[in-house]
């Protein structure tokens, strides 16, 4: 039985799919997002919960009760359901409740590993067999499969398979890729042939989920592998900005391969007094203003937070030139409904926005004056140059940045220890708040930084730079860092090693043979 749209409870059999949270199906996501309770298979499918509407229940005990009680309840199931699964007790106990039930596939790591390990699953020989090591085999039928062979819980037994499969007529020369953590950045795979599977998975430290994959399409891997060869794949990359600010930049890091871990070291608050910004709000409105310069996204944040204050909206920039540090802070305009006037060309900095800035005309400028909304911290560069160039600036704090509380510590023997790869510092003030809130990185971490000035806090600190962004924006940064990844991957693959994280690289760090 099942329902499309249920109107009493019902127990949905949601497919998780292989390991990525990402490879849900659209319909899992719907009944995810209309669950009363949902029943979780393993503690990693607790990233699939961001489906979920707020106060979902996450429940362990009897769900057919809880379905006939009214509520709809999401069996989540590792993979496919109904792919070498043991739902079926389960479902016949739906059916004899008389409770109603779907049962929703899912994407099977049978044929989603092997693809994350560019492996297709069926090549020249248009054969694909799955089978379950768990289950009594024989081992001399499968030998005669000339496709493709994928083996579910085998990880343990894999040397005596291959033997097996070799006694049963198989090549020893037989291509063998053996993967775990498929799909996820955890995923480390290994090529080998049956006869040397015993050598090759000496010390490659395999635990369950794995596959075990036999067949010449194993040979492919070497050109259609996409996943593993990410330039930051498995790095895990601290990002310590405001939770507000990181967002964008950990999908960017995501796409890249990497993990990363939001520590936010910052807050960032209203200014302890509002008068002077409610001063300048009202000099803004009235006319006292030629420019507005802004320098971060968070100044455009609080104007925009004054203007809802006051009733007022974009409009109220009318005959006002605006300037825009960077393209971080014009997108943040932009989504305000206001287009910059001036955005630097080349530096995106207070250096850069000045060497670009018109000297004041008093025959073309009606009005000499300048807003700049700015951090209670900034520097005086910006103020100094406009100074210069004959304009006359109200420097006005629009918020406060405050250091934000430790990090648990667990993320702080990370930082010490050597277990982040690399740490992305936006600005002088996250290195300052880092190093004080949680300690120095660990000397093999990566240690990045978004310019010069934010480089010198660094050195200042201690820290040894290893890459710097081309131009001033967090896309950058993550796009510097990738680069660099990707540098030491192809150093790496050229010698003949294989490709190591720096976390990988401190005393005592597990090493994985080849």
């Amino acid at each position: 039985m099942s329902s499309d749209s249920p109107t009493s409870g019902f127990v949905a059999f949601v497919g998780a799919g292989p390991g990525d949270p990402n490879l849900l199906t659209l319909r899992a996501a719907e009944l995810l997002a209309k669950a009363d309770a949902v029943v979780l298979d393993a503690e990693t499918q607790t990233p699939l919960l961001r489906h979920c509407r707020e106060g979902v229940e996450v429940a362990e005990d009897d769900f057919v009760k809880r379905a006939a009680r009214g509520q709809l309840v999401v069996r989540l199931c590792e993979g496919d359901p109904m792919l070498f699964s043991s739902i079926t007790e389960e479902v016949a106990a739906c059916a004899a409740a008389e409770v109603d039930f779907e049962i929703v596939p899912g994407v099977p790591p049978a044929t989603a590993v092997l693809t994350y390990a560019g492996i297709p699953a069926a090549t020249a020989v248009p054969e694909f067999r799955v089978v379950d090591a768990s289950q009594e085999q024989d081992w001399a039928v499968h030998a005669a499969c000339r496709g493709t062979l994928v083996i579910y819980n085998g990880i343990g037994d894999a040397v005596a398979i291959g033997k097996a499969l070799i006694a049963g007529g198989k090549p020893d020369s037989t291509p063998v890729a053996v993967s775990s953590g498929g799909t996820t950045t955890e995923q480390y795979t290994v090529v080998s042939s049956l006869g040397r599977l015993q050598a090759d998975l000496k010390h490659a430290g395999f635990t369950e989920p794995a596959l075990i994959v036999v067949g010449e399409a194993v040979g492919m891997r070497d050109k259609l592998s996409w996943f593993e060869t990410k330039p930051l794949f498995g790095w895990r990359v601290l990002v310590p900005r405001t939770k507000e600010q990181s967002r964008s930049l950990s999908d960017q890091l995501v796409a890249y391969g990497a993990v990363p871990e939001e520590v936010p070291t910052i807050s960032v608050e209203p200014p302890r007094t509002p008068q002077q910004m409610d001063r300048a709000i009202k000099g803004l409105v009235t006319g006292r203003y030629e420019w507005v310069a802004f320098t971060s996204s968070n100044a455009v944040k609080a104007v925009r937070e004054k203007f809802e204050e006051y009733g007022l909206d974009a409009r109220a920039f009318a005959g006002l030139k605006v300037a825009a540090v960077g393209d971080a802070t014009a997108r943040a305009l932009v989504e305000f409904g206001v287009k910059p006037d001036l955005l630097p060309s080349g530096e995106q900095s207070s250096e850069g926005l000045v060497a670009e800035w018109p000297p004041y005309d008093s025959m073309l400028d009606p009005i000499n004056r300048v807003l700049l909304p700015r951090a209670d911290i900034s520097t005086d560069t910006l103020v100094a140059g406009l100074t210069e160039l004959g304009w006359e600036c109200d420097d006005v704090t629009a918020y406060r940045t405050v250091r934000a509380a430790p990090p648990p510590a667990p993320i702080r023997e990370a930082i010490k220890g050597g277990g982040f790869d690399a740490v992305l510092f936006t600005s002088s003030s996250t290195v300052r708040n880092l190093v004080g809130i949680a300690g120095k990185p660990h000397n093999v971490t990566v240690i990045a930084v978004i310019g010069p000035q934010t480089a010198k806090t660094a050195e200042e600190f201690g820290l040894r730079v290893d890459v710097m962004a081309d131009k001033p924006s967090a896309s950058a940064l993550a796009a510097a860092v990738a680069e660099f990844g990707a540098k030491q991957r192809q150093a790496a693959v050229a010698a003949g090693d294989t490709p190591r994280r720096p976390s990988q690289n401190r005393r005592g760090a597990r090493r994985r043979v080849k």
